[in-house]
């Protein structure tokens, strides 16, 4: 259903109606079909990029939309209701960018910004490894000072749209410790970058996850963002960004699951009744609705922070454990609302179920959640 939103300019109106149409149009109708057969939505990105949702956080300077915070990620949230692959990738493309925006020089920016704010470039995000997810600072890949630039010898694994994306925001080791930690614009077509088979994932199967092989790759050395050593100060500033970005995508994924389980309750009979109106489920439902509002009501607080200066790292990580084990929660019970149906690949709620579990995972787990804010108390 439409949500009944308080936005903060008749201009969010209008960008949030554009959305619900690029989305009833443009994803609804594929998605089902592209999760099923794991195939790959060509030339979807370009659609959001030219409609201009692909930049909406960024400067109007560079192509952005100029957007506050709380403004994108309602449509992200509009995105991810409709399908949530293509809203994670979106929230990770935009994630992408966050470094050379925020901490690229002046002539960085006017070289690569405009094509990838425009969806011209679309970006992925190259921080974990293997042996190297939630503990950022202990990555091994490494990035070699040479005459002809950076030589980038190692493997980054769980990479949103790995092998399609045109540039990665990459970290890598220049030195030892945590402050020897990098980061780099990397093009996607460089010579030496190899990537893995997809990942054989439980959800989000039309948006590939794979491993990366850097074999000797050797980066300009304009492609440093920022200077040797911040780059895990970047990467943290990214990812408080990013974990309400997967709020927001689990937040829409939720409200789609409790649509699907509303409507579905109020068609189905028992006992001569609708079965929304048996208090059991009536309260079920209830319980549904309330943990889908409430995680859109931390989302929403978190990027107000943001959007006025203020500190929100632990309101990002309180949105992004609340929302994502809100949209478990609620995903599950709309299985169980529809009952042997909801089991069936013929509703989506099971493919929801399953698109709900790994939100509780990347963007740093839930785990790391609960750490970073109980360190902030």
């Amino acid at each position: 259903m439409a949500i009944d939103r308080l936005l903060p300019t008749a201009e969010a109106a209008d960008l949030l109606a554009l959305t619900r149409d690029i989305a009833d149009r443009e994803l609804a109708p594929r998605a089902a079909g592209h999760e099923e057969s794991a195939t790959y939505p060509e030339g979807l990105f370009a659609t959001l990029g030219q409609a201009g949702l692909l930049g909406l956080a960024y400067p109007e300077e560079f192509g952005g939309g100029g957007q506050p915070y709380e403004v994108y990620l309602q449509v992200l949230e509009e995105l991810a209701a409709r399908w949530a692959a293509v809203a994670v990738a979106t929230s990770v493309h935009t994630l992408a960018c966050h470094p050379l925006s925020t901490f690229g020089t002046q002539a960085q920016k006017e070289r690569w910004l405009p094509a990838m704010l425009a969806g011209e470039l679309i970006g992925g995000y190259s921080l974990s490894e293997p042996q190297a997810g939630s503990d950022a600072a202990s990555l091994n890949c490494k990035a070699e000072r040479t005459e002809a630039g950076y030589r980038i010898t190692g493997t980054k694994a769980w990479i949103t749209h790995g092998g399609r994306a045109d540039f990665y925001a990459l970290f890598a080791r220049t030195a030892p410790g945590k402050e020897g930690v990098s980061c780099f614009l990397a093009p996607g077509t460089a010579e030496g970058l190899s990537f893995g088979k997809p990942e054989r994932k439980m959800g989000l199967h039309a948006v590939p996850t794979t491993t990366a092989h850097w074999d000797g790759a050797v980066l300009d050395t304009d492609r440093l963002i920022g200077t040797e050593g911040q780059g895990l100060q970047i990467a943290l500033s990214a990812l408080d960004s990013g974990r309400l970005g997967i709020a927001a995508c689990a937040t829409g994924l939720a409200q789609a699951a409790l649509d699907a389980a509303v409507e579905y309750a109020k068609q189905r009979t028992t006992f001569g009744r609708r079965i929304i109106d048996h208090q059991g489920l009536g309260f079920l439902l209830a319980d549904m609705a309330a943990a889908v509002d409430s995680a859109r009501a931390t989302y929403l607080d978190a990027a107000r922070r943001r959007d006025a200066g203020h500190p929100f790292s632990r309101q990002a990580s309180v949105a992004k454990l609340v929302a994502t084990d809100a949209a478990m929660k609620v995903t599950t019970d709309a299985v169980q609302v529809l009952g042997g149906y909801g089991y069936t690949q013929d509703f989506p709620v099971e493919r929801y179920m399953r698109e709900a579990k790994i939100m509780q995972i990347f963007e740093g787990t839930n785990q790391i959640q609960r750490l970073v804010i109980s360190r902030g108390l």
